[in-house]
């Protein structure tokens, strides 16, 4: 039924437009669209979700329009990436609450010749820990780092602030658990952990993404080389645990010893993290005394939002490409270039980079993965070639405006209650030029190591 495909794209359509003029209650819209597809599905069986030939070749209608629900939970719905961004916050809230990264953050501080330097290190940490750690958390490991030591220096915390939000973005694409952008990728790539350093026997996203971070770190310099040209002296952060910071390396290696796992059990590497997360909790509940209800306000305090807003997208999209309008939209994209790698290239990255700016990246990876691939393989290049530009626009892009990305959101909110209220051209006075910097230089790394 042809007429479904717009119907779905329709709801799509409403879906993003709603999302993005009512943030808060993004997960209800969603969801809702989710419901929806599932509906049209059991009214449309072999419609909406193409059925396998067993399923066909039973009698009867109940099995055909029973497996829409079913295929959605099953298929759809990438359980294994959720799995891995529910453990991977967990372990991230425990790695806030050991006050590990303050306490790294100080000795940076203390060993660095001049502050100005310093707070150049500290930004640099800022996108080494958001690696690893969701974006958002990192911000609020590092913050009052940084307001402290603006305290100290009587320096205006606003580009520091923005600093630690746009290098937290920057790095969150690197590896498989940065965020949730990078753990679509590698579902819908087939990527394990190490691909992510090294893939098909190239350099792979992780290594450009670094010279974003080179470039990044080149921009801040001019801001904050004269910030003071003297050591200043800190009292070191008192460290609650370092178990923690065990429970981090152990997930990094663990993913990296995962990948070379060959196993039909796709949830693995999920189960894996998610373990390791349920770990944290036990040993925050019993071995650091908390009480049931201190445990229960941490995990509560998790982004659960996320996790929902995720379910809905992964249904919608499951709908779009099942359809076949992702495929339809690579055409055009492809006809739209002529044939041009380099226009392709090009499209891709601006398009990620303007889009990202203003609407949620995770919605916009989910749907424009199958189409940048499938622009890749019309014009015969490599797919990691426009996927990799995809990422690296969308990502980076967030860093454009002040609503480009929730740590953005989170740094303005520290700094309106700090008492330097953030405008938004305050904002695209430092959002832009880096935004800028660190695209063309990782945009021009990945176009040497890829084509």
């Amino acid at each position: 039924m042809e007429q479904l495909k717009w119907v779905v794209l329709a709801l799509a359509i409403v879906m993003y437009a709603l999302v993005i003029a009512f943030q808060n209650k993004k997960v209800w819209f969603t969801s809702c669209a989710a419901v929806i597809v599932i509906i049209l599905g059991i009214i449309f069986p072999d419609a909406l979700f193409k059925l396998p030939e067993d399923i066909l070749a039973l009698s009867g209608d109940a099995p055909a329009h029973l497996y829409a629900p079913v295929h959605a939970f099953q298929d759809v719905i990438n359980w294994n990436v959720l799995m891995i961004y529910l453990g991977s916050m967990i372990i991230a809230a425990l790695f806030i609450y050991s006050r590990v990264p303050a306490r790294i953050a100080d000795t940076i501080v203390m060993h660095s010749k001049n502050t100005g330097l310093a707070i150049v290190a500290i930004l640099a940490m800022t996108g080494i820990i958001s690696i690893f750690v969701e974006n958002v958390a990192t911000v609020l490991v590092m913050a009052p780092i940084a307001l402290a030591l603006c305290k100290k220096l009587k320096l205006n915390p606003t580009y520091f602030m923005i600093g630690l939000a746009v290098m937290s973005n920057l790095e969150g694409t690197a590896t498989l658990v940065g965020d949730p952008p990078s753990m679509i990728f590698a579902s819908y790539a087939g990527y394990n952990f190490n691909d992510f350093f090294v893939h098909d026997g190239r350099l792979s996203i992780f290594f450009v993404v670094q010279t974003g971070m080179l470039a990044g770190c080149a921009f801040f310099y001019f801001f904050f080389t004269k910030a003071g040209k003297n050591k200043i002296e800190l009292e070191k952060e008192p460290v609650v645990s370092w178990f923690p910071m065990i429970l981090l390396l152990t997930m990094i290696f663990g993913l990296a010893a995962v990948s070379f796992i060959h196993t039909s059990f796709e949830y693995l590497s999920g189960l894996f993290v998610l373990a390791l997360g349920i770990a944290g909790l036990v040993w925050y509940r019993f071995f650091q005394h908390k009480t049931t209800d201190e445990t229960v306000a941490l995990a509560k305090e998790l982004d659960w939002e996320t996790i929902f807003f995720l379910i809905g997208i992964f249904v919608v999209i499951g709908a779009i490409r099942e359809t076949g309008l992702l495929d339809d939209f690579a055409q055009f994209l492809s006809g739209l270039t002529n044939g041009s790698v380099v226009a392709g290239f090009f499209v891709i990255l601006f398009v990620s980079i303007v889009i990202s700016g203003f609407v949620d990246n995770v919605p916009y990876i989910i749907a424009m993965l199958p189409v940048a691939a499938g622009m890749a393989q019309a014009i015969g290049v490599k797919s990691e070639l426009y996927m990799f530009a995809l990422l690296v626009g969308s990502c980076l892009g967030g860093n454009l405006t002040p609503f480009g990305a929730s740590a953005n959101i989170v740094s303005m909110g520290i700094l309106k209650k700090e008492g330097y209220p953030m405008k938004f051209s305050g904002w695209l006075k430092v959002g832009v030029p880096f935004t800028i910097i660190t695209t063309l230089a990782a945009a021009l790394i990945l176009w040497l190591l890829w084509t």
